[in-house]
C-alpha cells in the first residue's frame, strides 16, 4: 500500500450522494498549557463545541510526520488529502493566487514580509504588524524605485498587513533557491543560495534585489527591509473536485488560503473580513456546493504573537457561530486546525492537532469537551492528516466497500 497513490485509490471508491460537508479550520488551534495548566481551547468558554464533542468522534492529527513542524501550506494540503511531502508547494504561489495575480511560465513568485532591521540584524520579522493600508504605501515606493534587476522584471503586490507578493519575470528563472528569511528575530539578514546550477541566476537576482530594498527603505521607521520566502513557479496538482467528486467551495479571508484552495481546484467564494461574514457567506452559498472549507486565521496570528487571551477570544467567537452552522444541517462537520501554534513558542510547532468529526455514525459518548487532551484520548486516536478526507467521505456515506 505504501507505493499506491492513496488519492487515486480512494477516488475509485467514491459514490457521490447529496450529503453536505463543512471543514472548519481554526488555523494553529493546537497549543500547550500555560501556568494554570490550560490551553486556549481549555480556557475558552465553548459550550457549543463541547456539546458537539459529546456526540462526536475526537482524535488528533499529525500534519506531516511525528516531530516535523509544518508550514501552513503543508498543513492544509494534508487536510485536503494531498501528501505534503510529495507535493511541496512554495508559499509564494499560494499568496499570488490568493491575490488573483497572474503567474505565467516565465514567472517566479515569493511571499514577502516587511521587517524591521537594525544594521544587519532583524529585530521584528513583521515590522510591528502594520495595517494593510500602511504596507500598501510601502509597496508603492518599491514599485516606483525598483522595476528591473539585470534582465528580470520586478513587481511587488500589496498583501494583508505586513505581507506582500514578489513576482520576478524573465528567462532562465528557477524556484530552486533557499528562503531569504532566517525565521527568527535577533539573527542577521539571510541572503538566498541556489540549490541547483540552473538556479544561480535567480539567487543572484534576489540577493541584488534585497540590497536594493534595503537602500530604498532605509528611511522607513519600521518597514525598512523585507524577508522573502517560498519561491515558486506554478505547480500542477490533482484537482480536488475531480479526485473527490465534490463541488468544493472555499471561504477564507487571507490570500494564502484562498490561493491554496484555488490551486487544488476549489471555487473561492468572496466573503467579508469576520467569522460572522464567513458564516453568512456559508449560508448564502449552501445550495451551491457539497463541500465547504471555512478558514479562521486569527487563532494562528495570536499564537505567533504569544497572545494567549486574544487566542481565547477568537475561539469563543467561533464557538458562538457554531449553532448557525448546525442550523444548515450538515451531514458532516469537522472542526480542526492545520497545525499547532503554541503561544509559549510564538510559532508553529510539531505537536498533534485536535480534530472533531460530528456526523450520524460516530462512537459518541467518550469525550466531554473539545480540547487537546480530550482529543488525545478520543475515539479516533492519532491519525495522519492525509486520512482526514477519507474519513470525511466515509462519514458522509460517499465511499463504497473495498473488495468482496
Amino acid at each position: 500500500m505504501l507505493n499506491v497513490d492513496k488519492q487515486a485509490f480512494v477516488s475509485e471508491l467514491i459514490s457521490p450522494n447529496s450529503s453536505k460537508i463543512v471543514l472548519l479550520v481554526l488555523d494553529g488551534i493546537g497549543d500547550l498549557p500555560n501556568d494554570e495548566g490550560l490551553t486556549p481551547l481549555m480556557k475558552a468558554h465553548t459550550p457549543n463545541m463541547d456539546r458537539l464533542a459529546v456526540i462526536s468522534d475526537l482524535g488528533q492529527t499529525i500534519p506531516v510526520l511525528p516531530g516535523i513542524t509544518p508550514g501552513s501550506g503543508p498543513g492544509h494540503l494534508g487536510l485536503f488529502g494531498y501528501d505534503p511531502i510529495r507535493y511541496q508547494i512554495g508559499r509564494g504561489i499560494l499568496e499570488a493566487l490568493g491575490e488573483d495575480i497572474d503567474v505565467g511560465e516565465l514567472d517566479v513568485v515569493a511571499r514577502g514580509n516587511f521587517a524591521t532591521i537594525d544594521g544587519e540584524i532583524i529585530v521584528d520579522r513583521r515590522a510591528g504588524r502594520p495595517t494593510t493600508e500602511e504596507s500598501a504605501k510601502v509597496v508603492e515606493i518599491l514599485n516606483a524605485n525598483i522595476k528591473e534587476i539585470e534582465d528580470v522584471k520586478v513587481t511587488f503586490y500589496a498583501g494583508k498587513e505586513h505581507r506582500f507578493v514578489l513576482k520576478l519575470t524573465g528567462e532562465g528563472l528557477s524556484d530552486n533557491i533557499e528562503d531569504a528569511d532566517p525565521q527568527k528575530e535577533g539573527k542577521p539578514i539571510k541572503y538566498t543560495t541556489a540549490l541547483s546550477s540552473d538556479a544561480e541566476k535567480t539567487a543572484r537576482i534576489v540577493n541584488k534585489l534585497l540590497e536594493r530594498i534595503k537602500e530604498v527603505l532605509k528611511d522607513q521607521p519600521k518597514m525598512n527591509f523585507a524577508l522573502v520566502r517560498g519561491f515558486s513557479k506554478y505547480p500542477k496538482l490533482p484537482q480536488f473536485p475531480e479526485v473527490y467528486k465534490l463541488r468544493a467551495g472555499a471561504i477564507a479571508v487571507y490570500p494564502m488560503y484562498r490561493g491554496l484552495a484555488k490551486l487544488v481546484g476549489m471555487t473561492v467564494i468572496p466573503t467579508g473580513q469576520t467569522i460572522e461574514d464567513e458564516i453568512e457567506t456559508l449560508k448564502k452559498e449552501w445550495n451551491n456546493y457539497d463541500f465547504f472549507f471555512v478558514h479562521v486565521k486569527k487563532t494562528d496570528s495570536y499564537g505567533e504573537d504569544g497572545k494567549f487571551d486574544e487566542k481565547v477570544n477568537v475561539i469563543e467567537n467561533v464557538d458562538r457561530v457554531i449553532p448557525e452552522i448546525l442550523s444548515l444541517n450538515p451531514d458532516v462537520l469537522v472542526i480542526t486546525g492545520d497545525h499547532s501554534t503554541p503561544c509559549a513558542m510564538k510559532g508553529h510547532s510539531f505537536h498533534p492537532v485536535p480534530i472533531l468529526f460530528c456526523a450520524k455514525h460516530t462512537r459518541k459518548g467518550l469525550s466531554k469537551a473539545f480540547n487537546e487532551f480530550e482529543c488525545a484520548r478520543g475515539s479516533l486516536g492519532t491519525i495522519h492528516s492525509t486520512d482526514v478526507m477519507n474519513l470525511i467521505l466515509a462519514y458522509a456515506g460517499r465511499l463504497e466497500k473495498f473488495g468482496a
